[in-house]
């Protein structure tokens, strides 16, 4: 396999059963990521971009297609057909995902938000604790905030948790969902430092953007979707 993730003719509709409706959001999407390699991708708002990404993490199930992940420990795996308990390892260990809206449990510190996602890696404790603090410094997260719940931490404050966790992690392949959507110019300048490091490191990364000036700052190449239709476009 000579891309880290290889997307073939997947189609993704969803049944509105309520109103009898049902909406086409992605069709014969054909994309691939090749290793160290950070491709965007670009369209309006309801274009199908989210769609691809939770297609590719397995938080909607594609109805055709095939979406092929260059996995450490499993090889060439199809995570449109792959078990629960291979998707669910996967997500612990080799994937991450940020989204702009911040998911967990209630009653969680924002510094235990990042130092689970490592502890779960088997990180030992010292080294989890030093790489929280780390990352939860770089992204400019107060200290003040460290230990208290994220539930009314403002939308900027939640993204930036957010990538800290996943970002922390240096997973293989990171999928990015408007990353920088409610960031100011300081912490975008930051996000873009941290996905040339991670490149550097070996993550491999899928983003879509609104962001267009940012994007082209470090994208390698540029998918670009129109009502669910993709098409390749050579990066600025």
């Amino acid at each position: 396999m000579e891309n880290i993730v290889e997307i073939q003719n997947m189609s993704k509709t969803f049944h509105l059963y309520t109103v009898g409706k049902t909406i086409q959001a992605s069709e014969n999407i054909s994309l691939n990521v090749g290793y160290h390699e950070f491709a965007g991708i670009v369209g309006k708002s309801g274009s199908g971009k989210s769609t691809i990404l939770k297609c590719l993490y397995r938080t909607y199930l594609p109805q055709q297609g095939a979406l092929y992940y260059d996995s450490e420990k499993f090889g060439k795996i199809d995570m449109r057909t792959a078990g629960e308990r291979e998707i669910i390892y996967l997500r612990k260990y080799e994937i991450g995902y940020v989204s702009q809206f911040l998911t967990i449990m209630p009653r969680v510190t924002a510094r235990e938000v990042v130092k689970t996602a490592l502890s779960d890696m088997g990180l030992e404790k010292d080294a989890a604790d030093a790489r929280t603090e780390e990352m939860l410094s770089y992204f400019e997260l107060d200290r003040e905030l460290w230990d208290s719940y994220p539930l009314n931490f403002s939308g900027g404050e939640k993204l930036r948790l957010n990538l800290a966790r996943a970002m922390a992690k240096e997973p293989r392949l990171l999928l990015l969902d408007e990353p920088t959507a409610s960031l100011d110019n300081s912490s975008k300048l930051r996000v873009r430092d941290m996905i040339r490091k991670l490149k550097e490191h070996g993550t491999s990364m899928l983003g879509i953007f609104h962001d267009i000036e940012f994007m082209d700052t470090v994208c390698d190449k540029v998918y670009t979707i129109e009502n669910g239709v993709l098409k390749y476009e050579q990066c600025s």
